[in-house]
């Protein structure tokens, strides 16, 4: 490289190293730019960095005897386009040698800043530098790979080899395995975040990182070469370990360069720009075109899992050198043994010889008690036989009935799908579930890559069947328990979302892959029925969400609409579990106590109309009102108190609310009926979750929107909401409420409510201006196009306008407004929030409905109000 000017002067050596550096990275941003030559460019900025520091040493003047020493990762001598330069500042032992040299070093360091250095100092002796790193493994790390930039060299010699003669190989290595495992724990123990940490999420620079530096504390260099030569890594470990370290080096580099500043996190607005720098490359998956971020991350994932598995195999060898054990090996058939309850394979070439032997190390941790997980042995036997794993070994009776069989058993399911999945012998094994591992989901309420989501469906059908897991879900666990053939449920959840990322239907899609399997594993005790009922789950998997979130379940025309297209029972009950574990793994904040009580709902009035029993509307409301005459028995109210109100309500109210809401409205008005001021109630919601809400007033065109804006202005979404109107002209209107920012006790908010609501509704003001947020950086990165349609129900006495967009506060005041403008009395409005997107769905009535210019009006007014 180029020498640096020699006019020594801060601006001029921050002018060329900034000149030098551009030129530099400037090939960076080139497709062309491969990972072959990641490593150099980062060793030449390294390079470059080194000569700017000594130059700048030399300004700064300091007293012989001092050591300028590259520590950290810049020690290792790369460095990253917009990472720190850590720099340790050698003393000489004694006070003497610090008051002389601080003025210099306060100097160099000021020198460094207007240089354009982002630069990390410390300043210690040798002496300093043990005892500070005996007692903080991360100044221990950081001198393991001390470089000198200039100075004394006898001075960084001694450092050197008094660290090493300080250095606990053994006890480094258990501090090291320990941070390691709060930092994955940290990052949610998994490389599939949307947003992974590339340097320190589980798979990324960090645990390369970490096996190397516990090389040196062995003793060795700590090179990849150096580990094979030792025997701790083979020579195909090793290329896969070089090959997707170079990728994610490439990745974080380009990263850097795309914030413009150290950010180290694939956020979801950077990840397009960082995938554009892989032009063409990431423009498809399996011959498949995809989003170029979606491309890049898939690739991501995958360095990170191979990363994962290459550092959990040199680990385990290196923590058998630094402490080996003395536990003998107990044999547990020909092919395997057990060391400290880690399978041990026979030999190493077991799995070349006998493939059959691959499922069968997987049935034996599921069924063999004591068993933990794989030895190292067995790791890199798994790992060097992907080769053997090929369309024969999968179409294999052996293996065909050996994975069936761990389906089928009733222990250790998902540990067992888990950790097939971590070897990736799960995607060698399944084919179409090889399609999708990495593969991202743009769709705002995703939180997992589509493998990791179908494992987190499966763990939770599993937990239904599992006594200790019974209070989570219990009337999940109640119908789970008369279950016969939980593997059913496991099937079906392998597969509900296996086609993602195909294009078209994905359910029908993997509706055609489970039909396959289950032909192909029918000789090994799949019967047709069962196959049927897998099938059947996967193409409808969506249904019964759809119907409990967008439907009025109130309407018997609904109910025995989802009877028909479910049929049995038996389907309606494995329907309704994989429901239940599909909204679960869906993210953490995507399930609800309100989502729960409307499957629940749909499940008891579905399962009422089996056997072809249409309900009769008038049965129904009379057994409704003799419920919660019941219950207002229980209250002490007045002989006939309720005739007042009940004769002001018609069937659509009693159709549309149950007992436990009759009662409850009738308690709160009966003496109200007619009351010109408004009348707000409310208490904890009977799903257990957040509360509900009664607003009782004169009606009016603005009502539904002025309740709507107080929500939106106190910090409420609003979940569900049933609108009707009395012969009388009032309004009883109840809402599903829960807070954005949970406060206090449930009474607090009730009567925070009952206050606040009655004085907005009764105000003659004009309605306050609403509050513009600005969406969250998912919502940006990967924008809704809002939809909105508007329908006849199947009645044609009603319509429906559904609604989908990104989430944002006051967008349902937003469709109040226009709503409100056009007349239209909202009946039922169903809000379902997916993580950043909603899909809400108004049942709605008003005479310009009857034009379809002002259908269209309506809807283009609504799609502005969204957009």
């Amino acid at each position: 490289m180029p020498a640096m000017p020699t006019s020594l002067t801060p601006a001029a050596l921050r002018q060329d190293y900034q000149e030098r550096k551009r030129e530099l990275l400037a090939p960076l941003s080139s497709p062309a730019f491969s990972t072959r030559s990641i490593r150099p460019l980062l060793r030449r900025l390294a390079a470059l960095t080194d000569t700017c520091l000594r130059q700048l040493w030399q300004l700064a003047d300091p007293p012989a005897g001092l050591a300028l020493v590259a520590v950290g990762g810049y020690g290792h001598g790369m460095l990253f386009p917009q990472s720190d330069v850590d720099v340790l500042v050698l003393l000489p032992e004694g006070t003497d040698a610090r008051t002389q040299a601080q003025a210099a070093i306060e100097r160099f360091i000021r020198l460094c800043w207007d240089a354009g250095l982002e630069i990390g100092s410390s300043v210690r002796s040798v002496a300093e530098s043990l005892q500070t790193a005996s007692q903080d493994v991360t100044v221990q790390t950081a001198l393991l790979e001390a470089r000198l930039l200039c100075g004394d060299a006898a001075l960084f010699d001694t450092l050197r080899q008094r660290c090493a003669a300080q250095m606990n190989p053994r006890a480094f290595l258990t501090a090291k395995t320990l941070e390691m495992r709060q930092r994955h724990t940290k990052y949610d123990n998994t490389p599939y975040a949307l947003e992974p940490h590339c340097k320190e999420s589980p798979g990324g620079l960090r645990d390369l990182q970490l096996v190397r530096w516990i090389a040196r504390a062995a003793g060795l260099d700590g090179s990849w070469r150096t580990l094979a030569a030792q025997g701790l890594a083979t020579a195909f470990e090793v290329r896969q370990i070089e090959r997707n370290e170079a990728l994610l080096f490439l990745i974080r580099a380009r990263l850097h360069l795309a914030a413009g500043r150290r950010e180290d996190r694939l956020l979801f607005d950077l990840q397009g720009a960082v995938a554009q720098g892989f032009g063409a490359r990431f423009a498809q998956i399996d011959g498949r075109p995809q989003r170029a971020s979606e491309a890049l991350m898939r690739h991501y994932y995958w360095a990170a899992k191979a990363v994962v598995q290459l550092t959990e195999i040199l680990l385990l060898g290196l923590e058998q050198r630094l402490a080996p054990g003395n536990a003998r090996a107990q044999p547990i058939n020909a092919r395997f043994s057990q060391i400290d309850g880690l399978i041990e394979v026979a030999s190493d070439d077991l799995y070349q010889r006998e493939p059959e032997a691959i499922l069968e190390t997987f049935a034996l941790f599921q069924t063999t008690p004591g068993l933990q997980g794989l030895s190292v042995r067995t790791l890199r036997a798994l790992y060097n036989t992907r080769a053997v794993m090929d369309a024969r070994y999968r179409a294999s009776p052996t293996t065909r009935a050996q994975f069936l069989h761990i389906l089928q058993h009733d222990m250790r399911v998902t540990h067992v799908m888990r950790l097939m999945d971590q070897t990736s012998v799960l995607g060698r094994t399944l084919w179409p579930f090889r399609r999708i591992v990495g593969q991202m989901q743009h769709d705002l309420f995703h939180a997992y890559t589509v493998d990791q989501h179908i494992l987190m469906v499966l763990r939770n059908a599993r937990r239904f069947f599992l006594a200790e897991h019974a209070h989570e879900f219990p009337f999940c666990s109640q119908l789970a328990a008369g279950w016969d053939k939980p593997w059913v449920l496991y099937i079906a959840a392998l597969f509900h979302d296996i086609a993602k990322g195909r294009g078209g239907d994905h359910s029908r899609l993997g509706a055609q892959e489970v039909r396959r399997f289950c032909r192909q594993h029918a000789p090994y005790g799949l019967e047709r029925a069962d196959a049927e009922l897998i099938e059947f789950l996967v193409r409808e998997h969506l249904l019964m969400s759809q119907v409990a979130q967008k439907q009025d379940l109130t309407d018997p025309a609904v109910i025995a609409a989802f009877a028909a297209r479910v049929g049995s029972e038996r389907r309606l009950t494995a329907l309704y579990l994989l429901t239940v574990a599909d909204i679960r793994g869906t993210g953490p904040n995507v399930w609800s106590a309100w989502k729960g009580k409307l499957l629940e709902d749909l499940y008891h009035a579905t399962l009422a109309t089996q056997g072809g029993r249409t309900p009769d509307a008038s049965a129904v409301i009379e057994s409704r009102k003799r419920d919660a005459l019941i219950v207002l028995a229980l209250h002490a109210l007045p002989q006939g108190a309720h005739e007042r109100l009940w004769q002001q309500l018609d069937v659509s109210y009693f159709m549309r609310h149950d007992a436990a809401d009759i009662a409850w409205h009738t308690r709160q008005l009966w003496d109200l009926v007619g009351s010109r001021t408004p009348v707000v109630r409310a208490r904890k919601s009977l799903a257990g979750e957040g509360l509900q809400v009664l607003a009782y007033a004169p009606d009016q065109s603005e009502l539904f929107l002025r309740i709507c804006a107080y929500f939106e202005r106190a910090g409420f979404s609003i979940l569900d909401a049933r609108v009707h109107t009395t012969r009388d002209g009032h309004a009883i209107d109840t809402f599903q409420i829960i807070s954005i920012h949970p406060l206090g006790h449930w009474r607090e908010l009730a009567a925070l409510v009952e206050n606040d609501l009655t004085l907005a509704l009764g105000s003659a003001l004009g309605l306050p201006p609403l509050r513009r947020r600005q969406a969250s950086r998912r919502a940006r990165s990967f924008p809704i196009a809002p939809r909105v349609t508007l329908r006849p129900d199947a009645q044609a006495r009603r319509w429906v306008i559904t609604i989908t967009a990104a989430d944002r506060p006051g967008l349902l005041r937003l469709v109040a407004r226009v709503l409100a403008r056009h007349d239209l009395n909202v009946q039922l409005a169903k809000v379902s929030t997916l993580g950043e997107r909603v899909e809400d769905v108004f049942v709605v009535q008003g005479e310009e409905l009857a034009s379809n210019a002002q259908q269209i009006l309506i809807e283009t007014e609504l799609l502005q109000a969204l957009a």
